[in-house]
C-alpha cells in the first residue's frame, strides 16, 4: 500500500505565486495542496485546521510576516505536545516550514530559522527543486545546503558573535566532532571524509545529537552550536 501523499499548504501574498506553486505539486502523484493562504495570520488559521505536512511560507506579507507565522505554528505544535501523554499523538507534530525568498540569502532567513523553518527555497526555483524541496523536509531532513550554511555562519558572526564554550554534557567527543562539522556546513559524505567513517556511521552520530538535544533537524544543530558557542566563526562574510 503506496504512503499517503505530502500535504502542503502554499503561503504568499501573491495570488499568482500561490496558484503556480499549487500547480506544479499537484501534478506530482506523491504531493497535494491542502490549502493556501494569502498573510502569515491566515497562515496560522489554516495550519490549525488542516495540519498539513509542509508549508511554503513566504517571507514578507502584509497583516503577519512569515517569520512570526513560523514562530507561532512551530510553538503551537510544541505546546500541544506539552500537555499530551505521547509525542506521537495526532495533530501534534508541527508542520516543516520552507520559508519562499527572493534573494539567495534574505537578511530574513536566519530568524527564520531560528523561528523553526527547517530551510528556504528561492521563489524562481526550478519545479525539480521545488518538489525535491516539499519531500526532503517531509521526510525530517534539513533544506539548507553547505555553502548557504556557511554564509549564514558568517553573517551569524556578524551579528551575534559569542565567545567559546565546553561542548554539551550530553554529548560524547565523536558527537560533538560531528556537531562542529554539522555547523560548519559540513555534509555527511565530508564528515565521513572527514572523520574516516562511514557515511550511515555519521548519519546515526547525527540522529544521536539531534536526539541528545532535542532538536528538530540540522539547521536547528547548527543554531544551537552558535548560539552555545560551542563553534565560534571566524566572522565576515565569504
Amino acid at each position: 500500500m503506496s504512503a499517503p501523499p505530502v500535504r502542503v499548504v502554499v503561503v504568499d501574498d501573491q495570488e499568482v505565486v500561490r496558484a503556480g506553486f499549487g500547480a506544479l505539486l499537484e501534478t506530482q502523484p506523491d504531493l497535494t495542496v491542502a490549502g493556501t493562504a494569502a498573510d502569515g495570520a491566515e497562515a496560522v488559521r489554516v495550519c490549525r485546521e488542516l495540519r498539513p505536512d509542509v508549508v511554503l511560507m513566504d517571507v514578507r506579507m502584509p497583516v503577519m510576516d512569515g517569520i512570526e507565522a513560523t514562530r507561532r505554528i512551530t510553538g503551537a505544535a510544541a505546546s500541544t505536545a506539552s500537555m499530551t501523554s505521547t509525542a506521537s499523538a495526532p495533530g501534534v507534530a508541527a508542520p516543516r516550514i520552507v520559508m519562499l525568498t527572493t534573494f539567495d540569502l534574505d537578511q530574513h532567513v536566519y530568524d527564520a530559522l531560528v523561528a523553526g523553518a527547517s530551510g528556504f527555497l528561492l521563489k524562481d526555483a526550478t519545479a525539480e527543486r521545488l518538489f525535491d524541496a516539499v519531500r526532503v523536509v517531509a521526510a525530517g531532513e534539513a533544506l539548507l545546503a553547505p555553502s548557504v550554511t556557511r554564509r549564514l555562519i558568517s553573517e551569524f558572526a556578524r551579528l551575534r558573535p559569542r565567545p567559546a564554550a565546553p561542548p554539551p554534557a550530553a554529548l560524547t567527543p565523536r558527537e560533538t566532532d560531528v556537531l562542529r562539522l554539522v555547523a560548519e556546513g559540513l555534509s555527511n559524505p565530508e564528515i565521513a571524509a572527514r572523520l574516516v567513517v562511514g557515511e550511515e556511521t555519521v548519519k546515526t552520530h547525527v540522529s544521536r545529537v539531534l536526539r541528545k538535544l532535542g532538536l528538530r533537524d540540522r539547521v536547528q544543530a547548527v543554531v544551537t552550536a552558535y548560539e552555545s558557542g560551542l563553534v565560534v566563526p571566524r566572522g565576515g562574510k565569504e
